[in-house]
């Protein structure tokens, strides 16, 4: 009983850091879209940028590897 306690609360706290890495990435993209707006740059040029930025790109990776660790605790969960 308390190693399935133990995963769900697990999952759950995975959950909460895929969540709050998906927002910090969201509010990172939006400050830049909104900064590039008033110094009317391109669309095109910022997303490309923002593509090319390092906390973005290390967020997007941070994101596969909690996402795969989540996919696997998810499985050996439901195998247990």
């Amino acid at each position: 009983m308390s190693e399935t306690q133990e995963a769900t609360v697990s999952l759950q706290e995975v959950e909460e850091v895929i969540a709050g890495l998906e927002q910090y990435r969201e509010r990172l993209i939006n400050d830049a879209m909104k900064m590039a707006k008033q110094v009317k740059l391109p669309k095109k040029q910022v997303i490309a940028q923002l593509e090319q930025h390092p906390e973005i790109t290390k967020i997007d990776q941070a994101l596969e590897n909690i996402r795969s660790q989540q996919a696997a605790m998810a499985s050996s969960s439901t195998a247990g």
